[in-house]
C-alpha cells in the first residue's frame, strides 16, 4: 500500500496538472508577493467542479487576507481535535493489521474466502463436533441438557441472562392434570421456573475461559437490558473475531506449491496398513492424500486420534534417521550433516529438530507428533515453516488453539474416533489414594502375567514408592525410570521393561507418549491433581494397546484439597473412557482451563460477558451467516454530499501554503484514495504548516466525510430541515451491529434505519459547519466499528 511519509515535508508543484489549471480559475493580485505581509486585501477565487473536487454541489472556497485567521477563534494547536482523535484510531487500527503481518481483503477475495469457510463448516464440523448434532441452517448447537447440571451450577438462558441453576422437579401448571418436570433457576431477583422442554432449546452452561467460574453478577428477571447489552458486546466482538480468522486463512491460501503427483506407490503403501482400518483412518487417508495431491496450497491438517504406527521398515529404499538423546555425539553430527546434504528422506526426533543447528536442504513435509508437548519457541518455528511447507500434526488430545481453529474450521481437521474392534475401553477408578488399594491393583495385574506403570509427578517420591513396593512384592523385578538418568541407564531400564525382565515400572510423565507395551495394562498414577487433563488421558493411553482390559486407577491425596478445576477435570477423564474420546476431552478441557493464546485480555472479557458456550454458538452463527454482516464499500468518486458549506480560507494561511491549489488536490487524491492515506496527508500538511485554521479543518472534514462515507457503502449525504439523511447498501443488520457498538449514546440514540437509508432527526436545525461537524463526528463513530470483510 503506496502511502505518504509523513516525516517528509509536501511540495506541491504549481503547473504539475494541465487539466487541474482548466479545471481551477486562480486570480492572483497584480502585486501578489508569497510574502507579502500588509493588511491590503487579497481576492482568491477557487471554484472546484462537482466532479474534479468531488462534493456534489460546486462549492466557492472565498479567501479573505486579513490579520485575524479567519471569523471565528481557531484552536489551539495542542488541542485534541475531532481530526487528530480519529486519526489516532486510524494509525492504531492500521499498526494492529501491521503487526500481524496479514493482507487486506479486497472484496473478490472475502467472495471466495466466505465460500471456503461455509464448505468447510458443513464437511468438518459437524464429523468433529461428534454427538453435537447440526441444528436447522448447519448451526451447531453448544446447549446444555439439563438432567447433567448439579444444585449450584451457573448457567446462561439465550434470552433472560446468567442465573444459579437449583434443580429440577415436577410440578402440575395451571389447568392442568398431568404433572411436568420444571426447571428452577435463581436469578438476582427472583426463581424462574421453565419447563424442561422450554429450557433444553434455551440454556448453555456458563464456562469461562480461566479458572474463576464465578461470574460478576448474576441476570435479572425483570430487567433484561444489561444481558441484551452484554450479549451484544459478544456479538461484535466475534465480528472482529471472524475478520481476523479471515485474514489469517487468506494468508494462508496465498502460498502455493504445485500438487503432487498422484502414484502407485502410495496406494500400495496405504494398502500395507498391518490392519483392517476404521471408517475413521481411511478417510484421514483420503484427507492426508487430497490435501497432497489435488491442493496447490501447502497442508496444514490436524489429525486426531489415539493409536498410530512406523511403518517404514518395509521401504528399504527410503531413509530414515533418527535423533535422540539416546545417540552419541558423533552419531548426532552424522545425521546433521546429513540432513544438511539431502542424504535422509526422513528425519524422525524432537523439538531438536526445530533448533538452529539443524539445516534442512529440501524440506517439503513437516510431522508433528504430540503438539501439546511443544513451547512457544518451536510453536513458532512450526508457524514459520507453514508458509511454504506441508505440515501434519498429530494429537490424540489438542492444544486449546489448534482445536479452537479445528472447531472453527479455520484449520482443517480429521477425527479418528472409532477404535478398532478388538480395542476396549480403559476401565478408570478415581479415588482417594490408599496403599491397601494400590497393592490390590498391582497384584491383580501381576496374577495375570501383565506389568505396571507406577506414575509420579515429580522424581522426588520415586525412592520412596521403591521402597513401599520392594516390601509388598519382595520377588518382583521393579525400576525406576526418569528424565534426569543417563541415558545408557535409561535405555537399558527401557528396554527391560519392554523385554517384559521389569514387571513394575515407577517413572515420572517421561512415560507419557511413544511406548507401545502390549503386556502393561494397569497405570497407576499418584498425585493425580498435579498432571494436566491432556497429559493424564496420554498417561493412560500407555496401557490397553492391546485386546487385553486394561486399567487406570487414578489416586488423589484428600478430596477436600482439590480445588474445583482440578475435581472438574478429572471428572472429565473419568467420563471420556472410551478409546479415541481425546477430541472431546481436550475440548472439556480447553472449556475448564482456558483458550491459552486464542483470546487477548479484552476478547476475554467478551467471552466471560456471556460464558464460552454460548459464545461459540454465537460464533457459528456469525460464520454460517458471514456475507450477511459486510459492508461492501462503495466508490468514492460515487458519493454525493449534499452540503451548502462554503469555508473562507484566511490569507494568513494561504500565504503559508506553497502552492494552495496543488494542496487541495493532493488532499483529494488522498481521500480518493482510502482513509489511511487521508489520514498521512492530514498529518504531513500539519507536520510542514502547523494546525490549520478551522475553515480548513471544515474542507478536510468534507473530504473525511466522503471517504468515510464510501468505506460505508453510503452513497449520498442529504439535509432537509433537522432531518439528516444517508442513503446506504449496507443492511440493517450490520447497522445494528454498528451502532450497537458505538460509543456516543447521542449518535446512537438519534439514528435508525429506514428501507435502505439511515436517517436521524436532530433537536433543531444547525447551522451548515456545525451540521458538518455533526455528521463527521456520526461517520467517525459507525467507521470505528465498521469490519472490513
Amino acid at each position: 500500500m503506496a502511502s505518504l511519509d509523513i516525516s517528509t515535508p509536501l511540495i506541491f508543484k504549481l503547473n504539475s496538472s494541465p487539466k487541474l489549471r482548466k479545471l481551477f480559475n486562480v486570480k492572483f493580485p497584480r502585486h501578489h508577493n508569497r510574502n507579502y505581509k500588509s493588511k491590503v486585501s487579497i481576492s482568491l477565487s477557487i471554484v472546484v467542479s462537482a466532479r474534479a473536487a468531488s462534493i456534489s454541489s460546486p462549492t466557492t472556497i472565498g479567501i479573505t487576507a486579513t490579520t485575524e485567521l479567519g471569523q471565528r477563534r481557531e484552536k489551539n494547536d495542542t488541542e485534541q481535535d475531532p481530526i487528530s482523535i480519529l486519526n489516532e484510531r486510524i494509525r492504531r487500527d492500521y499498526r494492529k493489521r501491521e503487526a500481524s503481518s496479514r493482507p487486506v481483503m479486497d472484496s473478490k477475495e472475502a467472495d471466495k474466502y466466505i465460500q471456503m469457510v461455509k464448505e468447510q463448516q458443513q464437511r468438518g464440523l459437524q464429523k468433529l463436533k461428534g454427538e453435537r448434532e447440526a441444528k436447522e441452517g448447519g448451526v451447531f448447537s453448544y446447549k446444555v441438557d439439563p438432567y447433567s447440571l448439579r444444585s449450584g451450577d451457573y448457567v446462561v438462558h439465550k434470552k433472560v441472562g446468567i442465573g444459579r441453576f437449583v434443580g429440577i422437579k415436577f410440578d402440575v401448571p395451571k389447568g392442568s392434570a398431568e404433572p411436568i418436570e420444571y426447571l428452577f433457576i435463581e436469578y438476582a431477583d427472583g426463581m424462574a421456573k421453565l419447563p424442561v422442554k422450554h429450557a433444553s432449546r434455551m440454556l448453555y452452561r456458563y464456562n469461562l475461559p480461566n479458572e474463576n467460574k464465578r461470574p460478576r453478577t448474576l441476570s435479572k428477571l425483570n430487567d433484561t437490558s444489561a444481558w441484551e447489552r452484554r450479549k451484544t458486546k459478544g456479538k461484535i466482538a466475534i465480528q472482529k473475531m471472524v475478520v481476523d480468522l479471515m485474514e489469517l486463512y487468506l494468508h494462508r491460501l496465498k502460498q502455493k506449491r504445485p500438487p503432487y503427483p498422484k502414484s502407485p506407490a502410495m496406494a500400495e503403501f496405504a494398502a500395507q496398513f498391518p490392519y483392517d482400518p476404521t471408517p475413521d483412518q481411511k478417510q484421514a487417508f483420503m484427507d492426508v492424500e487430497r490435501d497432497l495431491t489435488e491442493r496447490e496450497t501447502p497442508m496444514d491438517r490436524l489429525i486426531c486420534g489415539d493409536v498410530g504406527f512406523d511403518r517404514f521398515s518395509e521401504y528399504p529404499n527410503i531413509k530414515v534417521g533418527l535423533l535422540s538423546r539416546f545417540q552419541t555425539k558423533a552419531e548426532k553430527e552424522k545425521y546433521l550433516d546429513m540432513i544438511k546434504h539431502g542424504d535422509l528422506d526422513i528425519i524422525v526426533g524432537t523439538h531438536s529438530l526445530l533448533g538452529s543447528r539443524v539445516v534442512y536442504n529440501n524440506l517439503g513435509l513437516l510431522v508433528v507428533d504430540e503438539e501439546q508437548r511443544f513451547g512457544v519457541k518451536q510453536k513458532e518455528k512450526i508457524a514459520s515453516f507453514k508458509t511454504s511447507v506441508d505440515v501434519l500434526t498429530l494429537s490424540a488430545t489438542p492444544i486449546p488453539r489448534t482445536l479452537y481453529l479445528a472447531l472453527t474450521g479455520f484449520r482443517d481437521a480429521s477425527l479418528i474416533s472409532t477404535p478398532p474392534p478388538e480395542r476396549v475401553p480403559i476401565k478408570t477408578y478415581l479415588s482417594a489414594y490408599s496403599k491397601e488399594k494400590v497393592i490390590s491393583a498391582i497384584k491383580y495385574e501381576l496374577d495375570r502375567s501383565g506389568q505396571v506403570f507406577y506414575v509420579l509427578p515429580r522424581i522426588k517420591g520415586l525412592e520412596e514408592v521403591m521402597d513401599f513396593l520392594e516390601h509388598a512384592f519382595p520377588n518382583v523385578e521393579i525400576a525406576i525410570a526418569h528424565g534426569k538418568q543417563y541415558s545408557k541407564q535409561l535405555e537399558d531400564t527401557m528396554e527391560k521393561f519392554a523385554q517384559g525382565e521389569i514387571k513394575i515400572l515407577i517413572c515420572t510423565n517421561i512415560v507419557e507418549s511413544g511406548l507401545d507395551i502390549q503386556n502393561a495394562n494397569t497405570i497407576i498414577i499418584q498425585d493425580v491433581q498435579q498432571f494436566g487433563l491432556a497429559q493424564l488421558y496420554q498417561l493412560r493411553g500407555r496401557v490397553g494397546r492391546a485386546d487385553k482390559e486394561a486399567y487406570a486407577h487414578l489416586f488423589y491425596p484428600d478430596k477436600s484439597l482439590l480445588s474445583d478445576q482440578a475435581l472438574e477435570r478429572l471428572k472429565a477423564l473419568e467420563e471420556c473412557k472410551e478409546l479415541g474420546q481425546g477430541f472431546q476431552l481436550a475440548e472439556r478441557d480447553m472449556g475448564i482451563r482456558g483458550f491459552g493464546t486464542i483470546f487477548g485480555e479484552q476478547q476475554t472479557g467478551d467471552v466471560g460477558n456471556v460464558g464460552i458456550d454460548l459464545f461459540f454458538e454465537m460464533l457459528f452463527e456469525s460464520l454460517s451467516k458471514v456475507e450477511e454482516h459486510r459492508v461492501i464499500s462503495v466508490p468514492y468518486q460515487s458519493v454525493q454530499i449534499d452540503l451548502n458549506v462554503n469555508p473562507h480560507l484566511p490569507s494568513e494561511y494561504i500565504n503559508r501554503l506553497d502552492n494552495p491549489m496543488e494542496t487541495i488536490s493532493e488532499a483529494e487524491k488522498a481521500a480518493e484514495k482510502d482513509i489511511w492515506n487521508l489520514m498521512q496527508f492530514t498529518e504531513s500538511l500539519r507536520s510542514q504548516y502547523g494546525k490549520e485554521p478551522y475553515s480548513m479543518e471544515i474542507l478536510l472534514k468534507k473530504l473525511y466525510v466522503r471517504r468515510m462515507a464510501s468505506d460505508l457503502a453510503i452513497t449520498r449525504i442529504y439535509t432537509s430541515g433537522k432531518i439528516v439523511g444517508m442513503k446506504t447498501n449496507m443492511s440493517k443488520k450490520v447497522f445494528k451491529l454498528m451502532i450497537d457498538s458505538m460509543a456516543s449514546d447521542v449518535h446512537r440514540n438519534s439514528l435508525v434505519f429506514d428501507g435502505d437509508q439511515i436517517k436521524a432527526e436532530l433537536l433543531l436545525e444547525l447551522p451548515r459547519e456545525q451540521l458538518l461537524n455533526w455528521i463527521f463526528q456520526c461517520l467517525a463513530e459507525l467507521h470505528a466499528s465498521l469490519l472490513p470483510l
